[in-house]
Formats: C-alpha cells, sequence, structure tokens
C-alpha cells in the first residue's frame, strides 16, 4: 500500500522543491499523509472538470504541474472557482501535490519531455542552473585519528559527491608544533617541540552547510587547537540542469519543422503560431515548455535557427524579430507543450523500483487549454 505522504516524498525526490524559482508555491495544496492511494490522475491544470474526473475514477490523489493557489488567498469560499475546488478536494479525500518550476529544469522534467517528443538531439539547458557553491576543507589529523574526524565530517554533509559519501583524500606527513605555557596537548609536553605523522585530509561541501561542518570539525579533531584551511571553489553549471534546452534536428526548413511540431502535440484550436520565413534553414533548436519570453535572447545568443515557447506576447516577439541574427519562432498551446510530461511522469511512477508500491496512474486527456476556437 502507498499513502499519500509517500507519493509525495517520491514526487519531492524526483523534483525537490528547494529547486523551484522563488516565486513559485509548489508542493502540497491538500491531503491526509496516511490516506492509501491506489489511484493517480496526472495533470498540467487543476480545474473543475480535472476534480470531477478524479473523483468519477476514483483516484485518491492528483498530481499537477501548475500550482492551484499560485497567488495567495485569504479564505476558501466555494462561491469561487478555486474555493470550490479546494472544498470538492477535501470533502472527497483527494489529495494534490504540485511540481512546477521544480519539475521544468531536470533530465525528467517538462522541458526534457518535449524535446524528447519533438526528436531533439544532443540537448542541453538553454540556461545552465549554476551548481551549488562547493567550498574544499583541509585538515590535519593524527594518523591513528583520521577515520574519526572523516566520519564525524560526513555525518555534517562534508565528503558527499553525487551518489557516493564519505569521499576525501588523504596524503601522510609530519605535522610539528610546541605547546606554549597553558596549553593542554592531546600529544606532548609544554615548551618541546612535537612531531607526528599526521594526514593531510581534503574534502568537499556545500557551502550552505559550511558552519555545521567546522563546528563538526572541532568538535571531533583532537588537538585543542587543530589547523584547517577553508577554500571557495570556482562556480561552475550543472550540467544537465537549468531552464530550457537548446539541441539539433536533421535538417530541415521552418515551415516542414512547424508542421512536425503540430503533428507530435496534442492538438489544440490555436495551433501552432509561426514567426519567420518558411523556407528558412532549421537546423539548431531552441525550447521552452511554458511560457518563455524571457529566454528570447538567450535563444539568439546560443545561435539557435527557431526558438518554440508558449505565451509569446506582441512586444517582446516583435522586438525580438528585428535582431539580424534572430531565430524564427514557433509559439505553441502551454498546455500542450507541458502535457508531454504527464507520460514521463507516469512512467516513473509505474517503475518496479519506484517505491510507491502498485499505482494505478491515469495521464488525464482532458484539454485544459483555455481557447476553445479560432475563427478567421
Amino acid at each position: 500500500m502507498t499513502t499519500f505522504g509517500e507519493l509525495v516524498d517520491w514526487l519531492h525526490g524526483h523534483y525537490p522543491p528547494g529547486t523551484a524559482e522563488p516565486w513559485d508555491r509548489v508542493g502540497v495544496v491538500c491531503g491526509e499523509p496516511d490516506r492509501a492511494v491506489s489511484r493517480v490522475l496526472l495533470t498540467v491544470d487543476v480545474t473543475p472538470d480535472i476534480v470531477a474526473e478524479a473523483r468519477g475514477i476514483g483516484a485518491q490523489a492528483i498530481i499537477a504541474h501548475h500550482p492551484l493557489l499560485l497567488r495567495g488567498v485569504h479564505g476558501i469560499d466555494p462561491r469561487t472557482p478555486k474555493g470550490r475546488m479546494v472544498t470538492d478536494l477535501v470533502s472527497w479525500r483527494i489529495g494534490l501535490v504540485c511540481a512546477h518550476t521544480n519539475a521544468d529544469i531536470g533530465p525528467y522534467g517538462t522541458v526534457a519531455a518535449l524535446a524528447a517528443v519533438l526528436g531533439l538531439q544532443d540537448t542541453r539547458p538553454l540556461r545552465p542552473r549554476p551548481a551549488p557553491a562547493l567550498d574544499k576543507l583541509v585538515t590535519f589529523v593524527p594518523a591513528e585519528q583520521t577515520d574519526a574526524v572523516v566520519d564525524a565530517l560526513a555525518a555534517a554533509g562534508a565528503g558527499a559527491i553525487g551518489d557516493y559519501d564519505r569521499c576525501h583524500f588523504t596524503t601522510a606527513g609530519t605535522g610539528s608544533f610546541r605547546p606554549l605555557p597553558g596549553a593542554t596537548p592531546y600529544l606532548g609536553e609544554v615548551d618541546r617541540v612535537e612531531r607526528v605523522a599526521e594526514d593531510r585530509v581534503e574534502l568537499v561541501l556545500p557551502r550552505e552547510q559550511r558552519s555545521g561542518v567546522l563546528r563538526a570539525l572541532l568538535a571531533a579533531h583532537p588537538y585543542e587547537e587543530p589547523a584547517w584551511d577553508l577554500f571557495e571553489l570556482a562556480g561552475t553549471d550543472a550540467t544537465d540542469v537549468g531552464m530550457g534546452r537548446i539541441g539539433t534536428v536533421p535538417p530541415t526548413t521552418l515551415g516542414a519543422f512547424a508542421e512536425h511540431v503540430a503533428s507530435q502535440l496534442p492538438a489544440t484550436a490555436v495551433g501552432v503560431r509561426v514567426a519567420g520565413d518558411p523556407d528558412r534553414a532549421v537546423r539548431t533548436v531552441a525550447i521552452q515548455a511554458g511560457a518563455g519570453d524571457d529566454l528570447l535572447d538567450v535563444a539568439r545568443e546560443r545561435g539557435a535557427d527557431a526558438y518554440l515557447t508558449s505565451d509569446l506576447r506582441h512586444h517582446p516577439a516583435s522586438e525580438a524579430r528585428c535582431w539580424q541574427d534572430a531565430p524564427a519562432l514557433l509559439d505553441v498551446a502551454h498546455w500542450a507543450a507541458e502535457w508531454t510530461w504527464l507520460p514521463v511522469l507516469r512512467d516513473l511512477l509505474g517503475r518496479d523500483d519506484s517505491g510507491t508500491g502498485a499505482l494505478d496512474v491515469v495521464v488525464s486527456e482532458i484539454n485544459t487549454d483555455p481557447w476553445t476556437a479560432v475563427r478567421r
């Protein structure tokens, strides 16, 4: 049996809430942690029709991309659409958890899913997210105490690299000191030069955990006054995490690529809007699932022949086209671009090693794009 709390933990393990943008509101909207969950509904948006679908299929939980309560509310009034949905979810004991910008940036996120559906190759983040800031701690420990000190530092968060912990490097050497009057040395005598077989120990650590690691060092080190150095490491970009994606497609034209996009995405009333010469050669393509006019300049600077996103506004799009080296623009329905993530999420949940037990995962086929028709 899987509980709603376990489902939330699984989702946060794959899409950590701490990686969401500061303005975002991700995580649990409502739901009982101990409530048993056997069926989950996946959706981009939470609408009255989605809530009704969840109840109709007997789902105990909904995982949504867009937060239902992104902007602050001061009451749950069932006379309003959001108030009615929250009231129904609570009344019907349907848990709701959202993964938004934290589900956009990684290799199993919305943008990566869109890239895969469109057939982009050799993809990388369009705007890479800086890797977490790291320090390197160097200290000098009597050889017989090295393991104990490393254990203490590892417990405080140092020495973790990817799927490994307690990562450190040691170099044997000789430490020398002379205790002065008033000292209570671990080794040696006051006013006598002491030489000790020591290990130089080096570990990396997240900068945000610096204070805790240094406290652990001072508590675990046998010396009254341990020697240590701390270096701030140069920042780097995360290898596969960031906003948007850029990659390549087989040589084609803008017109043909637009037709390909329309054939691969779920159908919507607005289809695919295109700005550019349909005969223009297209090889390098930048994309951003969801609203992406903040990356227009980045797509141009990265040399994209075409940039595909959603919700392009008149003035940013018009200005972006005026650059001499501007990419062609393709604007697709916000819902259609991000719906491509739902099958990826379903497959992740369905893995035997997901830790979520036997779940029936349903991808909603309801089109929640707000536009229903176009007249020309």
